[in-house]
């Protein structure tokens, strides 16, 4: 399935760019006709996302739960919980200074004397403080959280719930077998849903091309190329710095990743890409108690393309406006950037509501984020399949920093995986040899 689904899925990028673009010419861009057909093929991905979206809370709750119970150490769990968190620290301070480096390099924004041209809607910046980040990541309810896809919360509790596990032994067991079961069949039924991607893939295409129409990029040629050209040096740099861990092994990782990158970037949701890349990242040798605690962890503090685009965006907007910023400034944003941005948890539009609360903090236009609006979906393709590239790398170099890496399956085998590494699945089995 796996071959066939990457082509179909590249088949479907394609059909969909020529079906919106032969709307875009049928239909005047007012048509209600044009509206009504882009909005039946937007129900496509929709539908996708939701199915998506239904799969994400019992899925991270259930590898994060045995996969921290699998542990069976706190000391281990905090020894990679902090490799962690300093590997997503370095990387964002490279993604935001990397973005800073470009922006003023290419002053994309520079002479262009944009005028706002769209509304901007209300943007969560009044939660955007300190109380509230705090109080985001501590559930109320596990379920309410569950509910809610609320992943920063789910990874809260299901720590609690995994150290307890583990300290309860043999009583949990039950527990423990029923999560392992849980993960299996979410897996399962992500399989099914999968099968759909083709098709969200055309629809999300097809409606954005139709009702925007593929000058829309022509018309932010400069800025959109610009901000490309920057995440492709970010892919760069990430892969070299996983390469340094790796070696070679990290030419086959950007194969086994390619599927959830696909997904990631045709559809803009990070979500769409989580369950495909906790496949992948089990046949790549990465066992679930590390991808487990890992991905769900990088989801929140991890988005190295969102990074980027936070500071290139905010000096675009700046130089927009003829703003001149000082080195002292810029260094001032990237440390504000660095610090907020780890609050976009369970806030609405993250980068966008980052960009907001950094020009108010510095005297800068809100309204130039009216600027961003017309092609921010284009660049949020962009910045979502890089937020998938850093987190599987980030999840791998962890893994071979613990000495856990075991050798790969292939990545376009049909058979069900194990649930989990345990002895009784022969080479799927925890090896500490740090060479494998």
């Amino acid at each position: 399935m796996g071959k066939r689904l990457t082509l179909y899925i590249v088949i479907a990028m394609i059909a969909g760019i020529l079906t919106g673009y032969a709307l875009n010419r049928a239909y005047p861009a007012d048509s209600p006709t044009l509206v009504a057909i882009a909005d039946t093929l937007k129900l496509l991905p929709d539908v996708f996302l939701h199915l998506i979206k239904m799969i994400i809370a019992p899925l991270i709750l259930a590898t994060l739960v045995t996969g921290i119970a699998s542990m069976g150490d706190s000391a281990a769990l905090g020894r990679i919980g902090g490799r962690a968190l300093a590997w997503f620290i370095t990387a964002s301070l490279i993604s935001i200074t990397l973005g800073l480096v470009l922006v003023n390099l290419f002053q994309p924004g520079v002479g262009l004397q944009f005028t706002a041209t769209a509304p901007v809607e209300a943007l969560a910046t009044g939660d955007f403080t300190l109380r509230h980040f705090v109080l985001e990541v501590f559930p109320v309810s596990a379920l309410d959280a569950m509910a809610k896809n609320n992943v920063l919360q789910i990874l809260v509790f299901s720590l609690f719930a995994g150290v307890a596990l583990a300290a309860i032994g043999e009583e949990g067991a039950p527990l423990l077998r029923g999560a392992e079961a849980l993960a299996t069949l979410m897996l399962t039924i992500t399989d099914y849903v999968m099968r759909f991607a083709p098709f969200a893939v055309f629809g999300a295409l097809a409606s954005v091309i139709a009702t925007r129409g593929v000058g829309i990029i022509v018309t932010y040629g400069v800025f959109v190329g610009e901000f490309y050209l920057g995440l492709l040096l970010l892919w760069v740099l990430l892969l070299g710095m996983g390469g340094i861990f790796l070696g070679k092994r990290i030419f086959l990782l950007a194969r086994y990743i390619r599927e959830p990158l696909l997904l990631a970037f045709s559809t803009a949701s990070s979500e769409s890409a989580l369950p495909k890349l906790f496949e992948q990242l089990d046949r790549f040798g990465v066992p679930r108690r590390i991808s487990g605690f890992v991905l769900p962890l990088g989801y929140s503090f991890n988005l190295d393309g969102s990074m980027m685009y936070t500071s290139f965006a905010t000096l675009f907007i700046a130089q927009a406006y003829g703003i001149q910023l000082s080195a002292g400034q810029q260094v001032a944003m990237l440390l504000t950037l660095m610090i907020t941005s780890k609050g976009i948890a369970g806030v609405p539009r993250a980068s966008l509501v980052v960009i907001a609360a950094t020009l108010t903090q510095f005297g800068l236009p809100v309204e130039g984020i009216a600027l961003l609006l017309g092609v921010d979906t284009f660049l949020d393709m962009g910045r979502t399949a890089t937020n998938v590239v850093g987190n599987a790398v980030a999840t791998t170099v962890i893994t071979k920093w613990e000495g856990m890496l075991q050798p790969p399956m292939d990545p376009d085998a049909s058979a069900p995986l194990p649930p989990f590494d345990t002895p009784e699945h022969g080479r799927r089995g925890l090896n500490l040899d740090p060479d494998q």
